[in-house]
């Protein structure tokens, strides 16, 4: 597939005099597999969010094809809610009632690995059920870009080498993929690497 599903030009990002992102370009196909590398404070994290368009950029702009679907590094759920609530919540949001969004979901959360009660609030499941809750919520619907930040984030092994297998069958999908990763182990295992390097700090003005 050559249609390009994300596109970032030169965008930048500050937060106060920080210098996060500086120029930041990246193009990406639909049915390609992209793992974000970079030492800490290079901006993998912050440019995924300006992607998944949670942050204005100060500089540059995104486009993206079809839904996006963004996973952040904590889980973003909501305490007293149900794993069915969540799935209720999103899949409605992409036309399915209720019994289509619970069933849909929990065959998601299956694949995943998910083996607690989805009728239990989210507060009472483990660090690593929340963070395949979290990763089946971006994935749920019609969503074309997937931009995942560290998600295996509590995973077992079994469950984050198969991890890496559902990161292709969402390609061959036509979905594109951006992997925010540490694991420099798993990188034959997308199409292609960037790697972020931090900014240069900005000079202190004269005195």
């Amino acid at each position: 597939m050559n249609e390009t599903a994300v596109v970032v030009r030169e965008v930048s990002k500050r937060f106060g005099r920080r210098v996060v992102l500086d120029g930041v370009s990246l193009a990406v196909r639909a049915g390609e597999s992209v793992a974000l590398v970079g030492e800490n404070g290079a901006g993998k994290s912050t440019l995924l969010r300006v992607c998944a368009g949670i942050i204005e950029p100060d500089g540059g702009t995104v486009e993206t094809s079809g839904g996006v679907g963004y996973c952040p590094q904590e889980p973003g759920v909501l305490e007293l809610l149900t794993a069915d609530d969540h799935l209720v919540l999103v899949g409605r949001a992409f036309g399915r009632n209720r019994r289509q969004a619970i069933d849909d979901g929990r065959a998601l959360l299956h694949e995943l690995g998910f083996t607690a009660d989805p009728r239990q609030a989210a507060r009472t499941l483990s660090g690593g059920a929340r963070q395949k809750l979290n990763l089946a919520l971006a994935v749920l619907g019609e969503r074309r870009v997937l931009l995942l930040d560290e998600p295996y984030q509590g995973f077992d092994h079994g469950s984050y080498v198969n991890f890496w297998d559902h990161v292709g069958a969402w390609c061959r999908e036509g979905r594109a993929v951006i992997v925010v990763t540490h694991m420099l182990a798993e990188l034959d295992r997308v199409d292609r690497v960037v790697e972020l390097s931090a900014p240069m700090p900005a000079p202190l003005p004269a005195a």
